[in-house]
């Protein structure tokens, strides 16, 4: 709780740094953001503060709630992220507001982590072949395939390993004339198709490996249970 004077001196202090939050707080080292609105609130309205210190609850406008749910669906659907972006509300009071918007968004979040659909061998190769290959960036493949870009690329350093580029260097293209418009096109397709091979050919080589592994490793232990028996 603040007394009388501490408040009307964030206020003041406040309107004097030209209403910048930030400043104010970090020169005073009090009070927070929420609070320090609500006095200056306070005084807008009577040019002066309560003797005594209430704590209200922040009231809020339809229009903010929405914006604040919106904001929360279409960003990733985090608490923390919504609220510092907004600069309002606390976390509690915007899950409230989004369990009245739609009871189920929060919980298809947090059980999606959990649920989230496996991808096949022939999916994740198909993810890494694009990213090497490079016609799109690493964001949009990972979105079209629904991870994240952390995990096409430890799908990319599983299965070509780390030393693999993340995407083949084109070479330079050759003078734009006329009559070779045709043949840098064809050209063009051509390197793509000799990527796409050559990622094929690399991932079948890198499953081999793994498949080889896997037999010695099974060799070995039906040997160990024949040697014991």
């Amino acid at each position: 709780m603040y007394s009388y004077a501490e408040r009307m001196q964030a206020v003041q202090l406040y309107i004097k740094l030209g209403k910048r939050i930030g400043a104010t707080i970090r020169q005073l080292g009090f009070p927070t953001k929420n609070s320090l609105k609500q006095w200056y609130r306070e005084y807008e309205r009577h040019l002066d503060l309560p003797a005594g210190y209430v704590r209200t609850v922040p009231w809020y406008s339809d229009e903010q709630k929405r914006v604040a749910v919106e904001h929360y669906l279409s960003h990733g659907r985090c608490l923390a992220q919504t609220a510092k972006a907004l600069g309002y509300p606390c976390r509690t009071t915007l899950s409230a507001w989004i369990d009245e918007h739609d009871p189920d968004a929060r919980r298809r979040v947090v059980g999606k982590v959990g649920t989230a659909k496996p991808r096949s061998e022939q999916q994740k190769q198909a993810a890494v072949i694009d990213l090497c290959s490079r016609r799109e960036s690493a964001r949009d493949v990972a979105e079209k395939v629904g991870v994240s870009r952390q995990t096409l690329y430890n799908w990319k350093d599983q299965r070509l390993g780390r030393e693999a580029p993340a995407s083949m260097t084109r070479h330079r293209d050759l003078p734009q004339t006329a009559d070779r418009e045709e043949l840098q096109r064809e050209l063009e397709t051509l390197r793509r198709d000799v990527q796409r091979l050559q990622l094929e050919h690399d991932l079948l080589e890198k499953a081999n490996e793994l498949l080889k592994k896997g037999s010695s490793q099974n060799s070995v232990e039906r040997f160990g249970q024949i040697s014991y028996s």
